[in-house]
């Protein structure tokens, strides 16, 4: 953007020691939107005072942030978000610069390479070994359990670069793939957990769930891919002293997922130092609204 006086004037006030100054001068600059930054980045390039970069690297940060909640309430409010769309978006808090093309081109190419393995004559199970084949043995997928501590774990651009994720973001990647391919796997309620679910191709979302309802042909643990059966996941349910219950076996929509990925990624920022990272999280699970 082209340094106009308005914005040298406001540049020169981001050292009052006047908090309630700084503050009426970080909002007006907050207005000019993304465009600002690069005017931002070379202040903080052109600046010895290390209290002064800090405001001005806390500004930079302001922005991003009000663009991504723009931008992730315009994604709430489609019919059908896209749920790969969603996780980048969330990647998005962490990496404003991240270049989503990287994660779709390689999402493309992995989708390229299922899509000639596929025919009708294959089973469920059998479209699914092929699926597993190339996601975690071609693509080299690899997935470990939720660790706090492994924040990029939770971002799905440095899920695609280290083929590390979690259950959360391997699964969105593993389900994403599967919409794309007109396969219907989605994620289901089960506690503790984010697994998957193969349903039957004729299941009628509008009809209640039930416990016993084998319209879910089986089950995906998207870490490495494991099938389990309606056996595996009623027993892990009474070891767990949870009682059946019908939503359980409800897929869940693109947002909750969206919704649930931020209610992980929160846990990730415990320090007294990121408080406001937390209630940022916190700002950006509202926006996508009640909980379903």
């Amino acid at each position: 953007m082209h340094e106009t006086r308005e914005i040298s004037a406001l540049f020169h006030l981001l050292d009052d020691p006047d908090q309630e100054v700084y503050d009426t001068v970080a909002n007006k600059i907050l207005l000019f939107g993304k465009e600002i930054i690069p005017n931002l980045e070379n202040l903080w390039e052109n600046t010895v005072d290390e209290s002064i970069q800090e405001r001005i690297e806390q500004l930079i940060h302001r922005v991003h942030y009000k663009d991504l909640q723009m931008a992730l309430q315009q994604w709430s409010s489609f019919s059908a978000p896209d749920l790969l769309q969603g996780a980048m978006l969330v990647a998005r808090y962490q990496y404003p610069d991240m270049q989503p093309n990287n994660v779709v081109s390689e999402i493309e190419r992995i989708k390229r390479n299922i899509w000639l393995e596929l025919n009708n004559y294959l089973t469920p199970l059998e479209q699914i070994n092929v699926l597993n084949s190339m996601i975690y043995n071609y693509f080299g997928l690899k997935g470990e359990e939720v660790a706090y501590v492994r924040k990029n774990q939770f971002f799905i651009n440095q899920v695609i670069e280290s083929r590390k994720g979690n259950p959360l973001t391997n699964g969105i990647i593993y389900q994403s793939l599967c919409t794309m391919l007109d396969l219907p796997v989605y994620a289901v309620n089960i506690p503790r957990q984010f697994i998957l679910a193969y349903f039957d191709t004729f299941y009628d979302f509008t009809e209640i769930p039930r416990s016993d309802d084998y319209r879910i042909l089986f089950f995906i643990d998207p870490i490495q891919g494991q099938i389990y059966s309606h056996q595996d996941v009623e027993g892990y349910l009474k070891r767990m002293s949870v009682p059946l219950t019908p939503s359980y076996y409800q897929p869940l929509s693109n947002k909750r997922i969206i919704q649930f990925l931020l209610e992980e990624l929160t846990k990730c920022f415990q320090g007294e130092k990121e408080a406001y990272k937390r209630e940022e999280l916190l700002n950006l699970i509202k926006l996508l609204g009640e909980k379903e």
